[in-house]
């Protein structure tokens, strides 16, 4: 009886076998990637907003404070947008007939308020309440980045559901005094092991609650 394969079927098989698997690992290895890039997640892109507002000029050039256009963190879900009237406070008298505040003056005139664009825009299933994380010591740089370094606003972090877990698990290495809270300069020191595990204690942190489905899903 003659030879059914020849000498180089093995060879094949092997290499068929292994491309079957370099396949099936880069099946699961582009929706990966793909679910981390820039174009999923948004980290990095600047969204076009009615007005393109600096943040990087009013809050690390003119130093205004978080709260005095959010004026809701510290008591509400919602970090809350500036009214039409905060930015007036101000621009009636300032740059008031620059042609880039125009959309601020349309707005003051009309009483329709300015329609800003989210960026840090959550999906409808994860509740994320501000005033807790702000209460319990959670800097806005945590959050938000070096926002007071962005002349247009653009997510410095994914808000994946891996990156809340990674500080709900471990809240000591993000955690700092609350009156550093708005502190867009703060860094962490060489004691935050330490300086986290008292902060954690002190505002009544309950670590195991916070890795509970429930927290953020209900």
């Amino acid at each position: 009886m003659g030879q059914l394969f020849r000498p180089s079927s093995n060879t094949i098989a092997k290499a068929s076998i292994f491309g079957v698997l370099g396949l099936l690992a880069i099946g699961l290895w582009l929706p990966w990637q793909l679910f981390r890039s820039q174009y999923v997640t948004g980290v990095g892109v600047a969204i076009e907003q009615p007005i393109q507002f600096s943040h990087e000029h009013h809050v690390g050039g003119l130093g205004i404070d978080c709260r005095y256009c959010h004026t809701s963190v510290e008591q509400s879900y919602f970090a809350g947008m500036p009214a039409t009237k905060t930015c007036m406070t101000c621009h009636s008298q300032i740059w008031n007939n620059a042609e880039l505040l125009k959309p601020v003056r349309d707005s003051w005139r009309t009483q329709q308020g300015i329609q800003w664009k989210k960026v840090h825009n959550l999906p409808d299933y994860a509740h994320f309440n501000h005033s807790i994380h702000v209460n319990k010591g959670m800097g806005c740089s945590t959050c938000h980045g070096e926002i007071d370094k962005m002349p247009l606003v653009w997510k410095a972090n994914t808000l994946q559901m891996a990156w809340c877990i990674d500080c709900h698990k471990n809240p000591e290495k993000n955690i700092r005094p609350r009156d550093q809270v708005y502190n867009m300069a703060w860094t962490t020191p060489e004691n935050q092991a330490e300086l986290g595990a008292e902060l954690v204690k002190k505002y009544g942190i309950k670590k195991e609650q916070l890795i509970n489905c429930s927290v953020c899903h209900y």
